[in-house]
């Protein structure tokens, strides 16, 4: 019989598809194989053979080479309005489960171990009676919990949804922790497993925080200002270091160019741009084989100057035009939560290997026993 586990998180944005993608890499070394699946999907997009699908199904099919079929791995989507149907009546309950149950018995029977990823905190999906707690149940999987990296806000969240797998009967696998600072990770791991005990809940892994795993790159630049790269198209994926606001002088600007920096200024500032320019033809001179790795976010009404645009292509430089100020860009950057992608394989590699060096799979794999 097929073991398997149901990923949940205790809101948006703490982390869950990032430590799946290290439980499944993690799961895979101790299986002959593991199957993944979505059976509820918000965010979706089309294949090239027109197919919707999850996002995320795509990312695991693609990076795992998954062999089942994407129709069963995200059986149900929920696009604009079928809210509405479902509670007119167009749509029915007992034909969801039962397209999501057939999906599951069709992967789970080629696979000995099944990860069943969730669509945000067990509370979501509700008003359509399909929430993360109840598909869990009706796929009879015990569930495991990803939440941030903190104690008291933590452990409050988790109550939430420990509610909501009570009120359902699920068990809970145990709880992961995402994004724990080192400095915090003795005093965390200690108190949060205390606090769970009244539970009778495991605590699984304290995921360390890694900054670069939070770090956008160009292509999630162009998709926050909807817009694209006018120049240095091949470095779509390129990260940054350092992000920096230039508004001083260009003498002082001179001073704090260093590699792998994504400099935030107005198109009007030629000055700055073409600094920047001269430093990086200046470095390709003296250290031919060096890549000052740069990237630039040129703001304000008007954009670069079609001169100005050649010299930056010229130095095959990364570059988007935001037709907003820098401080504005700069705040929308701040706010941007940034999402492992597809084509990121730096990202997913070095994720998985974090989420793998920090997990109990041992105890999750007993734990996951219903």
């Amino acid at each position: 019989m097929t073991k398997g586990i149901f990923i949940a998180a205790t809101g948006q944005n703490v982390g869950k598809t990032t430590t799946c993608l290290g439980l499944v890499s993690g799961l895979k070394t101790r299986y002959s194989s593991v199957g993944y699946m979505k059976p509820v999907g918000q965010e979706h997009m089309k294949t090239e053979t027109g197919v919707s699908v999850d996002k995320d199904v795509l990312l695991f099919k693609s990076h795992f080479s998954l062999a089942d079929s994407i129709e069963m791995m995200s059986p149900i989507l929920f696009p604009r309005g079928f809210t509405r149907d479902f509670l007119d009546g167009k749509i029915q309950r007992e034909d969801l489960v039962q397209k999501i149950q057939q999906s599951f018995a069709s992967i789970s029977q080629k696979h000995p171990f099944m990860v069943v990823e969730g669509t945000g905190h067990t509370g979501v999906g509700s008003i359509v009676e399909l929430n993360n707690a109840q598909v869990a149940k009706i796929l009879n999987l015990p569930l495991l919990i990803i939440a941030s990296g903190g104690l008291g806000s933590s452990f409050d969240e988790l109550s939430l949804n420990f509610a909501q797998c009570e009120k359902y009967g699920v068990k809970i696998a145990g709880v992961i922790l995402n994004r724990v600072f080192e400095e915090k990770r003795a005093m965390i791991t200690r108190y949060m497993t205390q606090a769970l005990k009244r539970w009778n809940i495991p605590l699984l892994g304290c995921i360390p925080y890694n900054s670069f795993l939070s770090t956008p790159t160009m292509n999630d630049f162009a998709q926050l200002f909807q817009t694209e790269l006018l120049t240095g198209k091949k470095f779509t994926l390129r990260h940054f270091e350092q992000i920096r606001l230039v508004a001083t002088s260009v003498e002082i600007y001179r001073t704090v160019i260093v590699s792998n920096q994504l400099m935030i200024t107005p198109a009007s500032r030629e000055d700055i741009i073409l600094a920047t320019l001269t430093r990086f033809w200046d470095t390709k001179i003296s250290h031919p084989d060096d890549d000052l790795e740069m990237g630039m976010i040129l703001t304000g009404k008007l954009p670069p100057k079609e001169s100005l645009l050649e010299q930056i292509r010229q130095a095959d430089i990364p570059m988007l035009y935001a037709p907003v100020n820098s401080f504005v860009a700069l705040k929308m950057i701040n706010t941007y939560t940034s999402k492992i992608r597809q084509e990121d394989t730096l990202k997913i590699h070095r994720a998985a290997h974090i989420v793998e060096s920090h997990v109990d799979f041992e105890r999750l794999i007993r734990c996951s026993h219903q």
